[in-house]
Formats: C-alpha cells, sequence, structure tokens
C-alpha cells in the first residue's frame, strides 16, 4: 500500500464507517490522472450503485476540504465485485474453501505467486492447496490475494444475494 493510500484510508475511514460501510481497499495511482480506489461494502457484504454514489459524494466532500493529494485525479468507489480483493482477515476466513491467487511480499521456496483452493486461515497463515501440493504462507507478508472467478464462486454469492431468492413467476 502506498504513502497515498494509507494517508487516504485514515482521513476516509471513520466517515466510511460512520455511513453504516466498511473499507475494503484503498488505492492510489496512474499516469497522468491517477485513480484514487475506494473499495466498500455493508457489513453483510452488500453494495448497491446508490450506494457507491453516496459514498462517493462523501468522500469527495473531504478529499474537496482536506486537499491530501497533488494535482488531479480520478475517484473510483466500488464494491469488491465477485472476484473480490481479500484484504482483512475477516475477508480470509469469509471464502476459505475458493480458488484464491496470493502474491507475497517476498519469496518462498524461490516463489512469490500462489494459485489454489484456500483450505485454511487461522489469524496468521493461510493454508493453500495448489498443482504442487499444500503451501504455507504467512499472513503478515501477503501484498496481494483476490478469490478467482468459478461457478462455484458464482452459485455461492448468488445464494448469499439478499432479496435475490424471491419468486419472480406470476
Amino acid at each position: 500500500m502506498t504513502e497515498a493510500s494509507v494517508q487516504i484510508r485514515e482521513l476516509i475511514e471513520s466517515a466510511v464507517e460512520g455511513l453504516g460501510f466498511e473499507l475494503v481497499r484503498v488505492t492510489y495511482g496512474g499516469g497522468r490522472k491517477p485513480t484514487l480506489q475506494i473499495m466498500a461494502e455493508r457489513p453483510d457484504g452488500t453494495m448497491s450503485v446508490d450506494d457507491c454514489a453516496r459514498l462517493s459524494r462523501e468522500v469527495s466532500l473531504i478529499l474537496d476540504v482536506e486537499d491530501p493529494l497533488p494535482g488531479e485525479y480520478l475517484l473510483e468507489v466500488s464494491s469488491p465485485g465477485v472476484d473480490r480483493p481479500l484484504t482483512r482477515p475477516k475477508d480470509f476466513e469469509r471464502w476459505v474453501g475458493f480458488e484464491t491467487k496470493v502474491e507475497l511480499a517476498t519469496q518462498i521456496d524461490g516463489r512469490r505467486r500462489f494459485k489454489g483452493r484456500m483450505t485454511g486461515f487461522d489469524g496468521s497463515e493461510v493454508v493453500m492447496q495448489t498443482e504442487e501440493g499444500e503451501v504455507i504462507l504467512p499472513f503478515g507478508d501477503i501484498s496481494k490475494a483476490k478469490l478467482i472467478l468459478t461457478d462455484e464462486l458464482l452459485a455461492e454469492v448468488q445464494k448469499q444475494a439478499p432479496g435475490e431468492q424471491e419468486d419472480t413467476q406470476h
């Protein structure tokens, strides 16, 4: 996470939580016109388009007053999506059993990138079953992690979506 991302997170986190959302990820970077990306969701994992618009307006107000970033930038507020990044311990706990990509800050046995089914998480280590066998990755060394879009993941997300199970036949 860049210094600017950490600064923005600290600046907006209490306001985001005050609106009933949880920050999933804050990133900042890019070329001539960098992008500030804010991913958030409700505690139940949902995030509507209206939620994104409301959060974008509130964050914009804070950023206009505090002016923490130099020059112009693009603000993007979104939900984590189905193939979401895993950034918090609760994300890893919630998605044990699903296909995942993990990148470490340092190498283990000459590798930094791992892909496979996450089979366990105890708060300090992530256990994955890869094509090469089981690997145990230190949680504190993870620089990036995300779910891999699979039919199994789509089915699980659809099963959990509130309001999606209603019978629409008349």
